[in-house]
């Protein structure tokens, strides 16, 4: 399989040319790309969340922990005094990154669920919602960061496919399979998981008419790149 570093500047580099494209043709500001780009190569690494020894465990924990902490701040200042909203800041940072982070080690195996394009989707809708409810974003940007972080873990998918065939030995190894699939076969109650959070996950989700906006801004920039 792909290493760390494989993952991340494949990810970091696909999401710097697709975001920058979009903001040299104006669909986006230069802010807004940089954040795209940084959510495709966050996407990059996210399937090996459950790899106890990755790299890629500690950051993204990290970075969830500082994301929930950020949005119980938002959600909270209006009842809360400051020495109160610094306390519940820090025990929400400490509990995702401890404590649900050492849960998670427990109840995930490498290349199961999320290493799925279920993943994918349920990753995709919690950061449009995240966006959309506690970051202020705008309905198409909030679809737009999701889509951003989706298609990071889909070239995770891919990459980790591609490295399970030995082209110099001219063998598929035992590996291939186990990344690019649409659940975790070998657990269907990990899948019904993720599919309850996603159903969950529904109503919070950004207006569905910027979803389509969105589709349509794609569709045109897609046209002005072959005039």
């Amino acid at each position: 399989m792909a290493d760390f570093k494989t993952h991340l500047s494949a990810a970091a580099m696909t999401g710097a040319g697709l975001s920058g494209a979009g903001w040299y043709l104006g669909a986006w500001t230069l802010s807004e790309a940089l954040a795209l780009t940084g959510l495709v190569a966050l996407g990059g690494i996210l399937p090996d969340i459950d790899a106890d020894r990755s790299h890629a465990v500690g950051l993204i924990f990290t970075m969830l922990a500082v994301i929930a902490m950020v949005a119980a701040v938002i959600a909270l200042t209006p009842h809360m005094t400051l020495a109160s909203l610094a306390s519940t800041g820090i025990g929400v940072y400490t509990g995702v990154r401890y404590i649900a982070s050492g849960l998670f080690r427990r109840l995930t195996v490498h290349r199961g669920v999320w290493h799925s394009l279920l993943a994918a989707l349920a990753s995709g809708f919690s950061i449009s919602a995240l966006g959309y409810h506690f970051f202020g974003s705008a309905a198409e940007q909030a679809w737009l960061q999701g889509a951003a972080l989706c298609l990071g873990v889909v070239i995770h998918l891919l990459l980790d496919e591609c490295y399970s065939v030995d082209m110099v030995g001219q063998r598929v190894k035992r590996s291939f399979g186990t990344a690019l699939k649409l659940f975790d076969y070998q657990s269907p109650f990990s899948a019904m998981a993720m599919g309850v959070v996603i159903v969950c996950l529904l109503p919070w989700l950004p207006p569905w008419n910027g979803l389509f906006t969105l589709v349509d801004l794609l569709q045109e920039l897609w046209q002005y790149r072959w005039r």
